[in-house]
């Protein structure tokens, strides 16, 4: 019995009742990126518990002894990445951006890439100050797919780069979490680090949408703290 609620039926059917009209050749194309999606989170799954592993004390013996490899393979493959603290929704925005990318058969990750990361994941607090300013979900959808580079002519397969500005909005993303004095770097310290890259894609998008970043910053602060000042009354 499958330890999870999903069956390879259940992915036929979705992926069959999503793309009605597409031949098989485009359904196979498609399996193939949603087959990747599912790596990409499994791999996140192991990194999560491996990371509370070696919270509580675990070897890389011991961790590598639980995945089935050595201790070398264990320390190269977990060892903390970029999004060590990335909050889970925001890991998943990278997923999806990936995907994105995937999707319109761009052989990189741009900004508007993550963007579209942020839009594809409603429970974030990015989403809602993205919905917020651009009045509607599709929206701001419209204002991304307007920016998008032309798609390639095949999806990349396995690994997909971050451009430089990418890799540069993530860092912006630490440092607007630091900014803040917060512990964790969620949804909404990743939209501020794209807005903060002000001649990247979505920094331009975001402009066009209405942002700027000191107003965004200042809501930021004030959401969040607003739900910590709710939390401690609970």
């Amino acid at each position: 019995m499958s330890p999870l609620d999903i069956s390879l039926a259940d992915l036929i059917a979705r992926l069959d009742e999503e793309l009605p009209d597409a031949n098989v050749l485009a359904r196979i194309s498609e399996a193939r990126i949603r087959a990747q999606t599912l790596t990409d989170l499994g791999d996140q799954l192991i990194d999560h518990y491996v990371s509370k592993a070696k919270r509580n004390g675990a070897s890389w013996t011991e961790i590598g002894d639980a995945i089935g490899v050595s201790k070398q393979a264990a320390q190269q493959r977990h060892t903390p990445a970029p999004f060590e603290r990335f909050t889970e929704l925001n890991r998943h925005g990278i997923v999806l951006a990936q995907e994105a990318a995937r999707t319109h058969k761009h052989d990189f990750i741009g900004t508007e890439h993550l963007l579209l990361g942020l839009l594809g994941e409603p429970r974030g607090l990015a989403y809602e100050l993205l919905v917020a300013k651009g009045g509607s979900a599709q929206r701001v959808r419209d204002a991304i797919d307007e920016a998008l580079p032309p798609a390639g002519e095949k999806a990349p397969r396995g690994h997909i780069a971050f451009r430089t500005e990418s890799k540069e909005a993530i860092d912006q993303a630490r440092l607007a979490s630091a900014d803040l004095g917060h512990d964790r770097i969620g949804t909404e310290h990743m939209l501020l680090g794209l807005i903060r890259v002000e001649e990247s894609a979505a920094a331009r998008i975001l402009r066009g949408l209405g942002f700027t970043s000191d107003e965004l910053h200042e809501t930021v602060k004030a959401e969040i703290a607003e739900r910590l000042a709710g939390r401690d009354e609970q």
